[in-house]
């Protein structure tokens, strides 16, 4: 990769995690740690892989392996992220807040935050697990989906299908 590709790709990824609006202050440092990164401009994408750590100031990702993906450059247009994908044991926390799950999508265009796979939300000592947790960034509101299959005991016998719960601590 010559010099001028090398700094269009290293401009575009802090532009980037500078620009990802999702849970981050646009006027802080953002620092991202991974085991290795790949900038696919073909599919207008960049890939952190392995022990992925996205930080700023209270706001922490953390999953094996993160996908920014961003709109084409157009004359006249600045790029934009369209969409982040996390994969493998996800963590999001902010402050008193840290959710969980085996995946977690933001989707800047209806601009709200996905955590599927067994998701779980703590706020301080109260908890609610579910299939998928959506977070509507607009609208301060969330949704706790459960999974539609039947568990199976260790007996062997089927149980109710999954279901949301939710554990409130009284203060």
């Amino acid at each position: 990769m010559g010099k001028h590709k090398t700094i269009t790709c290293i401009s575009l990824i802090v532009w980037l995690l500078c620009c990802v609006p999702l849970l981050f202050a646009a006027s802080a440092p953002i620092t991202v740690e991974a085991d290795h990164m790949t900038s696919l401009q073909e599919k207008n994408s960049v890939l952190f892989k392995g022990n992925v750590d996205a930080k700023q100031n209270d706001v922490r990702i953390r999953s094996d392996n993160m996908v920014v993906y961003y709109t084409a450059e157009t004359e006249g247009k600045k790029q934009e992220v369209e969409r982040l994908e996390c994969t493998g044991n996800v963590e999001i926390s902010k402050g008193g807040w840290l959710g969980t799950g085996k995946t977690m999508n933001y989707l800047e265009k209806d601009r709200k935050v996905i955590l599927s796979g067994d998701a779980k939300a703590w706020q301080d000592a109260n908890l609610v697990t579910g299939e998928t947790i959506i977070y509507y960034l607009d609208e301060g509101r969330s949704e706790v989906v459960a999974g539609s299959g039947k568990t199976t005991t260790p007996g062997g016998k089927s149980s109710k299908p999954g279901r949301v719960k939710a554990t409130l601590t009284p203060q």
